[in-house]
Formats: structure tokens, C-alpha cells, sequence
């Protein structure tokens, strides 16, 4: 039983260390935590209480060497 205390501690202080990484992940992508990504902006993490990390989608351009 003093195993099972022991655990459940051990995981109550890991959970905020747990959030700070899905967040810090997050900002390395250059993204932004929020509740839905917008048309302009993909899926590229995850972050803590649920949100995602969303990225604005850059167009693709076309050189001029393309025949």
C-alpha cells in the first residue's frame, strides 16, 4: 500500500513537468497553443489541457527554373 502512495506522488509532481514539455515543444515548432487550428494554419503538436499547436501554413513558391 506504501508503494501505491508512493507512486501516485511520484506522478503528481511528473504531470506539470509533463505540460511544460508538450508547451516548449510547441513554441521550438514556432507554433501557437489554441482550441482549433484556423484554414491557414496545420496541426503540429500537441499542448497541455487539450489545446493544439497550430502552425501558419506558408504557400509554396514556384521558382522560375521549371520548365
Amino acid at each position: 500500500m506504501k508503494t501505491f502512495f508512493f507512486l501516485c506522488a511520484v506522478l503528481l509532481f511528473l504531470a506539470p513537468a509533463k505540460n511544460e514539455f508538450f508547451d516548449d515543444k510547441c513554441q521550438k515548432l514556432k507554433g501557437r497553443c489554441k482550441r482549433s487550428c484556423d484554414k491557414t494554419e496545420e496541426l503540429v503538436a500537441f499542448c497541455q489541457k487539450f489545446l493544439k499547436c497550430c502552425q501558419t501554413l506558408h504557400p509554396c513558391v514556384l521558382s522560375g527554373d521549371h520548365n
